[in-house]
C-alpha cells in the first residue's frame, strides 16, 4: 500500500492545543468496523458501550520529563529528548543542535550536570550521564514534559497533570497513551460498579509515535522499538474474558500493540519484551475486539493501525465525518470507539 492512501487534510483549528477542562468531557465517535455505521456520542457515557463482563485494558506507563535544554562544552545550544533510560548512567536520546554532536562531545544540561556522547545509533545518540544521582531524579528536577510537536505552547504545571493518565504508574514514556487521558476516577469507578473488569499492560511510548511515514511504500518504513510488559494477571483476565464470550477493549493503540506483540508466536504470552511491530491493513488481530483511541496524524503508523482494525474505507469516512463535525484531533482531542471488523480478526 502507498502512504498517500493514509493522508487527509485537517484544518489547523481542529488540532487541540489544550485539554478539556474535565477529562471525561470529550466527544466520542463510535465506528462499527463491519457496518461502517458512525454515531456521535459523548465520552462521559462510555459506560453505556462497555458491557458487564467485558475487559478494559489500560497502559499504565508514566510520562517522564524527558526534554532537557543545554549546550555543548564548546558553547553550541542543544536540546535533548531522552527516548529511553538504559541503566544508571546511560540513556538513548534525540539531540537537536546546529551540528550533530560527535562521539566524545561533552554536553552540559541546565548548568547542573554533564553527559558525554558515546555513540550514534541511527538518528539517536547514546549518552553517558555523569552524575551520582539517579537519572529519573535529574529529569524530574531539570527536565520538562515533552509535549507533542503539534502543540505550540511549552509544558506548564497544568500539562504536568493533564498529559498524564490518572493510573500512570511505571515511568518510562516520552509521550502519553492519549486514549487513557479521557478517564477520570469517577468514570473508572462507574465502569467497575457496572461489572466491567480492568487490567493493565505497560508500553513505554517513544517519540517515534509522532513521526510520519516518509517512504512511498509503507512496507519500507522502519519502526522505532519500544519496551512493553504484559503481566500474568492481565493474561489470565484476557483468557477468562475470551472463554466467556465477552469483549476485550484496548484503551489506546499502545495497548493493542503491546498485546499483539505478546501474541506474535500465535499464543498470547505474559512477560516483558521489546517491540517494533508495524500493523497495517491486512493484519489479523489476535486479542482485542474493541479499541478506544484518539484521532491520529495523517500518514502516521497509528492511522495505518486503526485502518487495519476497522477497514481503510471506514476510517476514511469516519475521519471526514469528524472533520465536518469539528471534532478535536490528536493528543488533547476527542476519542473514537471502534468495533473491530470481522475481516481483521483471526478466523
Amino acid at each position: 500500500m502507498r502512504t498517500n492512501e493514509f493522508d487527509f487534510c485537517l484544518p489547523a483549528e481542529l488540532i487541540a492545543q489544550f485539554p478539556n477542562k474535565e477529562r471525561s468531557a470529550s466527544r466520542l465517535l463510535r465506528l462499527n468496523g463491519n457496518s461502517g455505521l458512525i454515531s456521535d456520542e459523548h465520552f462521559i457515557n462510555i459506560c453505556e458501550f462497555i458491557d458487564a463482563g467485558d475487559l478494559l485494558i489500560f497502559n499504565n506507563t508514566k510520562v517522564i520529563k524527558a526534554r532537557l535544554a543545554g549546550q555543548k562544552a564548546s558553547g553550541g545550544v542543544i536540546e535533548a529528548l531522552v527516548e529511553r533510560i538504559i541503566d544508571k548512567h546511560h540513556v538513548i536520546a534525540h539531540v537537536r543542535a546546529s551540528k550533530s554532536p560527535r562521539p566524545s562531545t561533552r554536553l552540559i544540561f541546565a548548568n547542573a550536570f554533564e553527559a558525554e556522547v558515546e555513540a550514534r545509533q541511527d538518528d539517536l545518540f547514546l549518552l553517558r550521564i555523569d552524575s551520582p544521582r539517579p537519572i529519573l531524579e535529574l529529569l524530574d528536577e531539570y527536565g520538562a514534559l515533552p509535549l507533542p510537536p503539534y502543540i505550540s505552547h511549552a509544558a506548564d504545571e497544568f500539562d504536568d497533570e493533564r498529559y498524564q493518565t490518572v493510573f500512570a504508574k511505571n515511568p518510562g514514556a516520552v509521550a502519553a497513551p492519549t486514549a487513557g487521558l479521557h478517564f477520570d476516577d469517577d468514570v473508572i469507578n462507574r465502569l467497575k460498579a457496572n461489572g466491567v473488569n480492568i487490567a493493565y499492560v505497560t508500553l513505554h511510548v517513544g517519540a517515534g509515535t509522532f513521526q510520519p511515514v516518509r517512504v512511498d511504500n509503507i512496507n519500507e518504513h522502519k519502526m522505532h522499538a519500544e519496551l512493553y510488559s504484559v503481566p500474568a494477571e492481565t493474561l489470565s483476565l484476557i483468557k477468562a474474558t475470551q472463554t466467556s464470550g465477552k469483549k476485550v477493549t484496548g484503551v489506546g493503540t499502545t495497548v493493542l500493540r503491546a498485546l499483539e506483540s505478546a501474541a506474535r508466536s500465535g499464543e498470547l504470552l505474559a512477560g516483558n519484551g521489546e517491540t517494533d511491530i508495524f500493523i497495517t491493513p491486512g493484519y489479523k488481530f489476535k486479542v482485542v475486539n474493541r479499541l478506544l483511541t484518539n484521532f491520529h496524524l495523517p500518514k502516521s503508523t497509528l492511522l495505518m493501525l486503526v485502518s487495519a482494525f476497522a477497514g481503510l474505507e471506514n476510517i476514511q469516512k469516519a475521519y471526514q465525518h469528524a472533520i465536518t463535525q469539528q471534532y478535536r484531533f490528536f493528543s488533547y482531542g476527542d476519542a473514537m470507539l471502534i468495533e473491530r471488523s470481522d475481516d481483521a480478526g483471526n478466523s
